[in-house]
């Protein structure tokens, strides 16, 4: 039997690598940048890989590894 199918509120447990988009938890953890480093940058109006959905905020994957890559300090 199939066990992939979710019902609404479940959830898919993705690997970070496979998704488009991270929560800031997951932007943090995968990035080893800290919390309050990560605010600061996203909380900056042109900042490219933030998503905003409402009051929700989201990292776009492949924007935030090409900003970090050619980062040399995150206060």
């Amino acid at each position: 039997m199939d066990n992939t199918r979710k019902t609404v509120g479940q959830g898919f447990d993705v690997p970070i690598r496979y998704k488009a988009n991270l929560t800031i938890d997951e932007a943090v953890e995968y990035s080893g940048i800290s919390r309050a480093g990560l605010l600061k940058m996203i909380n900056q109006n042109d900042c490219p890989f933030v998503l905003r959905l409402g009051h929700r905020r989201l990292i776009k994957r492949r924007a935030f590894d090409e900003c970090i890559a050619k980062l040399d300090f995150v206060e």
